[in-house]
């Protein structure tokens, strides 16, 4: 009869462990059925399931192979089948600084829907730290809800995503970009140039709480730049600040060959520029009408408002032949309610109330990059 036995072997880490363990265990023809392995600054622990026949002095073996490698060897006879797991899910933990009483809260908010935590692994230290942790069971849902709560009270960014092909497999990004790829409000930076960058900020601040119709608020606040000059544009270009790591974060979706595109209730005349700056694949946002050099405080065409922004990422996922679960819609105020709903991955990033309670999760930390860590990507992965 053959036995099953999980054999750990723990110590001082350095090249060759691996390699040594699976000779002696090769020396005593067992089979592997799992192997995991986690190293902790220089601490090795290494997880081998195994099943030797009778007789086989495997056990004896081992225990030499760890005496002369000064590691420690335990062992534990186990089921030879394993349980049924039902499902899997993945917990993204986000924050300026993670300490006991956060990773507490997540490890008990997991535990109460029913989820229970298989493995832990560290994203990054700088300039956030992130952590994802593999659950096996649970109700989603219900620890959604529980993890929801957990990051308010911890000050710290959650998402749990089903695991599997989409969550894995992402392959378009779109953008908003007013407070979210860049810092600054197009029409305000306009508007200053006007002299009428309160009035403006006013309606914006009103618009973006949902508090007014979209469309009606960007008409308005585009009346009053009715005879600006066409070359404060320019000014206003040079004096728009992108997010931090907004840079790195497209920079690094390019390279592992995701496509990125901006929505924006803004104006072409500064998504085209940072279409080009930033080496994007799609750039979509109202156009402001010229006449003779002169702005004349309308609008070209139909407004992307609420609405054509998901229009916009349903037209570009189709063009690009990427199914919605596979795309990921970022924004920050209430006209992107609507085209982070019909994206896989929904992520308010350092949005309005009313956003961070309808996305799938949110971003409070200042930095755009840390959207990667959601995607599964850690800190070794990106590209600067």
């Amino acid at each position: 009869m053959d036995s099953t036995i999980l054999v750990r072997v723990s110590g001082r880490d350095r090249p060759g462990i691996t390699a040594g363990l699976m000779a002696v265990l090769g020396q005593s023809d067992a089979n592997i059925h799992d192997v995991e392995q986690v190293l902790v600054r220089g601490r090795l622990s290494l997880d081998v399931l195994i099943s030797v026949g009778e007789g086989q002095a495997t056990v004896k073996d081992l225990l030499f192979y760890g005496w002369e490698n000064g590691l420690n060897v335990d062992f534990d006879v186990v089921d030879e089948e394993p349980a049924e797991v039902m499902t899997r899910s993945v917990v993204t933990l986000i924050g300026d600084a993670v300490g006991p009483q956060a990773f507490g809260a997540v490890a008990r908010a997991i535990a109460e829907g029913g989820g229970n935590i298989d493995r832990i692994v560290r994203l990054s230290r700088k300039p956030v730290t992130s952590y994802e942790l593999a659950v096996t069971d649970g109700d989603l849902d219900a620890m959604r809800a529980s993890l929801v709560e957990v990051s308010r009270a911890q000050k710290v960014d959650l998402a749990i995503q089903a695991e599997g092909i989409n969550r894995r497999s992402k392959r378009l990004v779109m953008l908003d970009v007013d407070s979210t790829l860049i810092r600054d409000e197009m029409i305000e930076l306009l508007a200053e140039a006007a002299g009428t960058g309160d009035e403006v900020k006013a309606i914006t601040a009103s618009a973006m709480a949902g508090e007014i119709d979209f469309e009606a608020s960007l008409r308005n606040r585009v009346r009053t730049l009715a005879g600006l000059d066409e070359s404060a544009i320019a000014d206003a270009r040079e004096r728009m600040r992108l997010t931090p790591g907004a840079r790195t974060f497209i920079a690094t979706l390019k390279r592992i060959g995701m496509k990125v595109g901006v929505v924006s209730g803004g104006f072409t005349v500064f998504t085209d520029h940072l279409k080009t700056e930033l080496g994007l694949d799609h750039a979509f946002a109202n156009e402001l009408e010229v006449v003779d050099g002169v702005l004349t405080g309308e609008v070209v065409g139909d407004i992307i408002d609420r609405e054509r922004k998901a229009d916009v990422l349903r037209i570009v996922a189709s063009a690009e032949g990427i199914p919605l679960e596979q795309t990921v819609a970022v924004g920050d105020g209430a006209n992107d309610l609507d085209m982070l709903a019909a994206a896989g991955l929904g992520i308010a990033f350092n949005a309005k109330p009313v956003v961070q309670e309808a996305a799938d999760t949110a971003v409070s930390v200042p930095y755009l990059d840390a959207i990667l860590f959601f995607l599964g990507l850690s800190s070794s992965d990106i590209w600067d």
